[in-house]
């Protein structure tokens, strides 16, 4: 068997942004930039007013009190520049162009009116409430590096630059296969004797999206090789990445690996001494990579978290570190001492700290919704008392 931390090694080495494709900046969200946003236009173009007041020369107000005629009116969005003749001023609005010449705004607040007669009755405040053309940014400027993921701060910065559409790292197109003769579509399984709820592929899905990919489908099939076979062609035509639940184990029907045979698979690593989930499998079938997680659901989810999960967020253009953020946290709970594999136990938050699950069992589905942190033990670790640090990944 591998070890855990060889096996995520190899697994990283895989874990590549794909090539890039161009979307609509609507559909951008969660994306990762392929290419440097650079702005298309300066921003604001010309100078604009900060505030809703009058645009004057300083001038103009030398001697107070002022009354000073409006000569025109500049809201956001007019298309030319106001005209400010001597000794009068432009009534802005917030956004609205600022006239050439014009030294400040003089804010609402602080001028009277009589009829078109803007009154200054006192010295306007130090600020000039103007801002300049080009102050946020210049035509050409990198408003958004390369690697950026685009959240809702960095779609203002992108729709900013005057773009429509954005390159992004390709998202990964995962397949998932869910194996087992005793697998039934939820919902139907209380009808067929002998069946159970398939349930791990849509875990899986969610994580896959979670981590930036695209499932493109998810099939249950039977142990029959044949049929194996045919879904594993149709998958590795279709998908970067394809999943395969079951069938993981040395079982009379364990054909997860056997279905890619005549394909070319190639395996990075098979079984990780590591518990749950010793039977996870990796390898490359051609150009796409297949994963093999365990049937039971925990173990199906605590592998899929641990290797799947970083796997599509490289692919996708994201720091698959970010998938893999250990950080330690107290003990609540004495944990019992470690066996001979990489232990990853399932935890829950407990104020502050954390405390493992009573139920570790790997088929468990109740006690798995309950987890929200993972819990990691070394080979042979004594038992810890309540109080002392341990690793944890939320989950």
């Amino acid at each position: 068997m591998t070890d855990f931390d060889t096996a995520l090694a190899r697994l990283l080495a895989q874990a590549n942004p794909l090539g890039s494709e161009v979307v609509a900046l609507e559909a951008a969200s969660g994306r990762v930039l392929a290419t440097d946003l650079k702005a298309r236009g300066a921003a604001p173009r010309t100078a604009v007013s900060a505030m809703d007041g009058y645009a004057v020369r300083d001038v103009d107000l030398s001697i107070l009190p002022a009354r000073l005629p409006i000569a025109s009116v500049a809201f956001a969005g007019r298309g030319d520049l106001p005209v400010l003749p001597s000794k009068t001023c432009v009534r802005v609005f917030t956004g609205g162009p600022v006239p050439t010449g014009a030294d400040r705004v003089v804010v609402q607040e602080e001028v009277g009116r009589d009829g078109e007669l803007a009154l200054f009755a006192t010295a306007p405040g130090p600020g000039r409430h103007i801002r300049a053309a080009g102050s946020d940014f210049e035509a050409g400027d990198v408003l958004l590096a390369a690697g950026t993921r685009l959240g809702y701060r960095a779609l203002v910065a992108a729709a900013a630059a005057d773009v429509a559409a954005l390159s992004v790292v390709r998202q990964p197109r995962v397949v998932i296969l869910s194996t087992g003769d005793e697998l039934a579509a939820p919902g139907q399984s209380l009808e067929t004797a002998g069946s159970i709820p398939e349930s791990v592929s849509f875990g899986v899905a969610a994580l896959v999206e979670a981590s930036g990919g695209q499932v493109l489908d998810r099939r249950r099939l039977a142990d029959a090789p044949d049929q194996l076979k045919a879904a594993a062609r149709l998958a590795l035509d279709t998908a970067d990445v394809v999943v395969v639940t079951g069938g993981a184990s040395v079982g009379d029907k364990d054909y997860a690996r056997s279905m890619f045979a005549g394909f070319g698979l190639d395996l990075i690593f098979s079984k990780v001494a590591m518990k749950p989930g010793k039977p996870v499998w990796f390898g490359r079938a051609g150009r796409e990579l297949v994963m093999g997680l365990p049937g039971n659901p925990t173990s199906a989810m605590v592998t899929a978290r641990l290797f799947l999960a970083p796997l599509i967020a490289g692919l996708a253009g994201r720091d698959p570190a970010e998938r893999l953020a250990w950080r330690d946290m107290i003990l609540t709970e004495a944990l019992k001492p470690c066996g001979d594999r990489e232990t990853f136990e399932r935890g829950r938050r407990d104020g502050d700290g954390v405390a493992g699950l009573k139920v570790q069992d790997s088929a468990t589905q109740k006690a798995l919704a309950g987890a929200d942190l993972l819990i990691r033990r070394r080979p042979g670790a004594p038992g810890l008392p309540p109080g002392d640090m341990v690793p944890v990944l939320d989950f």
